[in-house]
């Protein structure tokens, strides 16, 4: 028999308080994305203001370039802290709670934006020294943040709507990488009017090899990353205010009591709705926290969890590569539309990048957001992987057969639409799914842990997509054509497609507790779907001696 708490949440009306854990959970994925997407202009910026060396031989996107070798680091680095802190957060939350941890992955997150604006030297190594160890304190903070806010929102929302507020929760994203763009066009476009007369590269007179760069400029890069610490500050009054989750308190540390009182305020209910009868208390909860004695690394866990887990990691890995490529994809997508550099002074450029980057959030990846909120509990999470997963591969085939030129070709307008198709049908899809499927599948011990196991694994594919990408359009002579770039992540969405259709797990309409259940007749542990069903048709069919 369920736990009175429990069933009460999973039966509860949408209320306020729904609305505000999606705020306060959301705003740590809207710093998350904006500390991570603004970096495209920021290293334009970077590049302007460092390497302003103007040589008219050079191919124009090698012109105010950061050295390759330094962008992937940036990029890097917090990627490696992202898998870390999910890794480490992932596991405190189960073993200490998720209210315990949850203040300090959003302190980490603060002071590393903070801190990315505050480097030791305007010396060019020393402010890639700086900003590197400080955006990877940042990726740990935002690393943390993913398996904590999952899983607090799943386990606080009820069971007919959870894939609704978990989505609302990383939709947040969407708003994170729309609110860099217009902070970056908002601070270029100050330092542009305040600017004296700066002119364009092309203007420069034949003795002039350096472009002008003013010695403001180098605070604007720095203010726009510290914006992005502030909107995490301005919530983590609330997220300490939040009471521990109740499945934690009820399920993993067995205090009822103390699990009805915390919910009691939350759900507007009297206590004597939700607290147990004192002959419950004294025996086991319910079926499903009785059997759940194994350990995490034991065979157990891998017989009822292994394929779950698996599945979840190698989703969210595939979509990551392709995802973050696609991020970096974007000086090609839009070249053909883009102002030569040359003819552009240091804030119109990062400037230019920020509007384009806007212009996909407003018009491709929020309303996926918006799509995927609205029918993930109408449709399921499944089919809404297995579709986004289709389309981003046609997508992707598709820009590849049309393109067949290099890296430094122009893209038609055909290719931009493709190119925003396939940002939306990532985010109507499993860009949002693999953040919402491993917040479900797991009993409460290792609830956190597996989704931090699993986003981890992802962050890998992000670093392999993103060192991969910048190889890829290198030089044509050592890189590897647009085309072939494009067919190899349509490739990566074909494998995404065929593991989430064969191994994923629908958890719509299902209780959290129930979705940890296994079915004792689907004995092969590695496969779903018709195998399982073969294999229980079987037995179903054996007589019995």
């Amino acid at each position: 028999m369920a736990l009175k708490v429990l069933s009460a949440l999973d039966s509860a009306k949408t209320q306020y308080y729904h609305f505000k854990a999606i705020i306060i959970a959301g705003m740590g994925l809207f710093t998350d994305s904006y500390d991570l997407f603004c970096i495209p202009p920021i290293m334009r910026l970077i590049g302007r203001i460092y390497y302003p060396k103007f040589n008219e031989k050079l191919e124009e996107k090698h012109l105010f370039e950061v050295p390759g070798i330094i962008a992937s680091t940036m990029f890097g680095v917090a990627l490696m802290g992202a898998v870390i802190g999910q890794l480490i957060f992932g596991r405190l939350g189960d073993c200490v709670g998720r209210r315990q941890v949850y203040g300090v992955a959003l302190i980490l997150m603060v002071v590393g934006s903070i801190g990315c604006g505050f480097s030791l030297s305007t010396l060019t190594p020393l402010v890639f020294v700086s900003l590197g160890f400080f955006r990877f304190l940042l990726g740990v903070g935002i690393g943390g943040d993913y398996p904590l806010s999952a899983t607090i929102m799943s386990e606080f929302a009820n069971r007919r709507t959870r894939g609704a507020f978990i989505a609302g929760v990383f939709s947040m994203q969407g708003f994170g990488i729309l609110f860099s763009s217009l902070v970056t066009m908002m601070v270029c476009s100050i330092f542009r009017v305040s600017a004296d007369k700066l002119i364009a590269p092309f203007e420069l007179p034949e003795s002039e090899k350096n472009a002008p760069v003013p010695p403001e400029s180098d605070l604007a890069w720095r203010l726009i990353l510290m914006v992005g610490g502030i909107p995490a500050l301005m919530t983590y009054y609330w997220r300490m205010k939040m009471p521990e989750t109740a499945r934690f308190t009820a399920l993993v540390e067995k205090n009822t009591l103390q699990a009805a009182k915390d919910m009691e305020k939350v759900l507007k209910v009297s206590l004597s709705q939700i607290q147990e009868d004192v002959e419950m208390i004294s025996t086991p909860i319910n079926r499903v926290s009785s059997s759940n004695t194994y350990g995490f690394f034991s065979k157990e866990f891998l017989r009822r969890h292994g394929r779950d887990l698996m599945a979840a990691s190698t989703n969210w890995f595939l979509l990551d590569i392709v995802f973050y490529s696609l991020n970096l994809f974007q000086y090609h997508a839009f070249k053909h539309h883009m102002t030569p550099k040359i003819h552009m002074n240091l804030y119109e450029d990062a400037l230019q990048v920020a509007k384009f980057q806007a212009i996909i959030a407003a018009s491709a990846t929020i309303p996926g957001y918006f799509v995927t909120v609205y029918l993930i509990d109408r449709v399921g999470r499944v089919k809404i992987q297995a579709t986004g997963f289709f389309f981003m591969a046609v997508s992707l085939f598709t820009t590849a057969k049309i393109n067949r030129g290099n890296w430094g070709s122009n893209a038609n307008f055909g290719f931009m639409i493709l190119y925003g198709f396939t940002f939306f049908f990532s985010n109507f899809g499993p860009n949002t799914t693999t953040f919402i499927v491993p917040a479900e599948l797991f009993p409460a011990r290792f609830r956190a842990t597996c989704h931090g196991i699993s986003g981890a694994v992802g962050k890998v594919g992000a670093i392999i997509g993103t060192i991969g990408f910048l190889w890829a359009s290198r030089d044509p002579r050592h890189g590897v054509d647009v085309s072939k770039a494009l067919t190899a992540m349509g490739v990566v969405c074909v494998l995404g497609f065929f593991v989430t259709y064969f191994f994923t797990r629908e958890t719509m309409e299902r209780s959290l507790e129930d979705n940890e259940n296994v079915d004792e007749l689907t004995g092969v542990w590695f496969v779903r779907f018709w195998p399982n069903k073969i294999w229980k048709k079987a037995v179903q069919q054996t007589p019995m001696n």
